[in-house]
């Protein structure tokens, strides 16, 4: 199967054949993908070199003049490095792009922890306005890769990852997809952390959700899902633990409830090692998932429990 990333040049190079609102920058990474697309479009595909600062700033200067720029390089380097960029040039500007990453939370354990973005959501979630993507498989990739182009011109960021389902789902770019129906408690997994959550809760009787628009967040179907599953609530996210675990509370506030936020821990790992041995390390394996999320439906103590 191919990659998210192997699907993004094809699908923005089409993109640009057939809008001429869309324009490309790129900061070196991703550059060879794009390689006929500047040919035939040199006034629409822009490579800055290694300066993300400048980057996000090209981006929102294209935005206004009314172009709408798909923006391009690994996560720590698009959202982390020029964060002020994206705060001031895009935000405070109201100026609109796609930021479309690559290798975030542990997607390329050899580039080391300067390559690894685990908070890249949870940051960008300060600000206002954002819509966020998370595929969980290429095929879903695709098809939000074009709501986000197509999104007027509104802030969007797309998180691409090596890590994927086995399958893509009839995905929106608004609504979460309810996969599997209980009554013991409702896990909202997130992008590509769907099939470790289907293998860990097999056979417990919960309620699977699954979201690859993360915000704005789909209250509503978390709700929905309450009325049936109980109010207790697990959310396994790719990125660091807890990130959306606020906004799930928000959705629940006029309910007792419980929620338990998983992801990426905090604690640095000094290792390099493999996506799976990342994956282990931080608890997302379906092995792992199954004992807390076990654990926390059926009332047992957990140490990562938000009230």
């Amino acid at each position: 199967m191919d990659t998210m990333r192997d699907r993004f040049a094809p699908v923005v190079s089409r993109l640009l054949d057939e809008d001429p609102r869309v324009a490309v920058v790129l900061a070196e990474i991703g550059k060879d993908g794009f390689a006929e697309a500047r040919r035939r479009h040199p006034d629409r595909v822009l490579n800055v070199g290694i300066r993300e600062q400048l980057l996000i700033g090209a981006g929102a200067g294209l935005a206004l003049t009314g172009l709408r720029p798909v923006v391009h390089t690994f996560a720590s380097f698009l959202v982390e490095r020029p964060f002020e960029q994206v705060k001031l040039d895009l935000g405070h500007q109201d100026a609109g792009a796609v930021l479309v990453s690559a290798a975030g939370s542990f997607d390329w354990p050899a580039g080391g922890y300067t390559h690894m973005a685990p908070g890249d959501v949870a940051l960008l979630d300060t600000l206002d306005g954002w819509t966020v993507h998370v595929p969980g498989h290429p095929d879903e990739a695709e098809t939000l890769l074009r709501h986000a182009v197509a999104a007027g011109d509104d802030k969007v960021y797309v998180r691409l990852s090596v890590q994927a389902n086995a399958e893509g789902l009839p995905v929106d770019g608004q609504r979460f997809l309810t996969v599997r129906e209980g009554r013991s408690g409702v896990v909202l997994a997130v992008g590509p952390a769907l099939d470790a959550v289907l293998a860990a809760t097999e056979g417990l009787d919960v309620t699977v959700l699954y979201a690859t628009t993360v915000r704005p967040f789909d209250s509503a179907a978390l709700r929905r899902a309450t009325e049936t599953a109980g109010t207790d609530v697990v959310l396994v996210e790719p990125y660091l633990a807890g990130t959306s675990t606020a906004a799930a509370n928000d959705a629940l506030s006029d309910l007792p409830h419980r929620v338990l936020g998983l992801g990426v821990g905090r604690r640095e790992l000094r290792r390099y090692g493999r996506i799976e041995e990342h994956v282990a390390a931080h608890g997302l394996d379906a092995r792992s998932l199954r004992e807390r999320i076990g654990g926390f439906v059926s009332g047992g103590p957990v140490a990562e429990q938000v009230a």
